[in-house]
């Protein structure tokens, strides 16, 4: 089976990056099944219906999220009737999923998961539950259905945080693949047990940037040290962030396009 993760989706370039890029991508690599990080993918911040479905006609088959899942108002009433899960150990009765059984046909179920880092975050989130126990919890909810893949998004600060979660869960998951940071890294490998890991996809966005937001805006941040109204950055080069996973190859491979 082979599973494409696509970065982070900042804003419309983002959004266009990806009508540029992916269906030759999907053209040439013939994934099994396509995931995608939403969470940032609409005005830089939330999700809304009519994006998501535009990224659906890309060929993206399902979404994950982070701490900006719920930004934009409306989510709650929308998010149960989206191809969308936000991290599992939100609060009990947050809207939304923390994880999905999703059908590919021949190839088999795949289970797909997201989970949020505590470490680093604003005081808000050291409210989630402990993403550790919380995966444990759904891999023993879910160990009677046979899976050709488990996937884990874990959207997470730091990078000790994400590099523990990848061993924690190595050879109990097909891939844990990291987000949140925006910037794409280079340690894509399969550890001891046979997990596939990264510890960031990245961004797919404007990369003439600070993290897809305006960079003179946060050049004057840390030079004053003062609040600043963050505006996403409209022009610039362009990339595209993406691993493709291979459950029979075990292989985890980066790829990338700028334009």
């Amino acid at each position: 089976m082979k599973i494409l993760i696509v970065g982070e989706i900042i804003a419309g370039p983002g959004r266009r990056t990806v009508n540029r890029f992916l269906p030759d991508i999907i053209k040439t690599h013939s994934p099994d099944l396509v995931i995608a990080n939403a969470e940032n993918m609409s005005g830089g911040r939330g999700i809304t219906e009519g994006n998501i479905q535009e990224m659906q006609n890309t060929g993206i088959n399902y979404f994950t999220g982070g701490d900006h899942i719920f930004w934009r108002e409306g989510t709650d009433d929308i998010i149960d009737n989206l191809p969308v899960i936000r991290p599992a150990n939100y609060p009990e009765g947050t809207p939304g999923k923390g994880f999905v059984e999703l059908d590919t046909g021949k190839t088999g179920k795949v289970l797909l998961i997201n989970l949020m880092g505590r470490t680093s975050f604003s005081s808000t989130f050291s409210y989630l539950d402990d993403p550790f126990r919380k995966v444990d919890d759904i891999l023993e909810q879910t160990e009677d259905t046979k899976y050709s893949a488990i996937i884990v998004d874990f959207h997470a600060e730091s990078t000790s945080e994400k590099m523990a979660m990848g061993f924690y869960l190595d050879g109990r998951v097909t891939a844990v693949v990291g987000s949140h940071t925006h910037v794409p890294t280079c340690d894509n490998m399969v550890l001891p047990k046979g997990t596939l890991y990264v510890t960031d996809v990245g961004m797919t966005g404007i990369v003439d940037s600070v993290l897809g937001v305006n960079k003179d805006i946060i050049i004057r941040l840390f030079k004053t040290a003062r609040n600043q109204r963050f505006e996403w950055e409209s022009a610039g080069r362009r990339a595209f962030r993406s691993v493709l996973l291979n459950t029979e190859d075990i292989t985890i491979e980066r790829i990338d396009k700028l334009i």
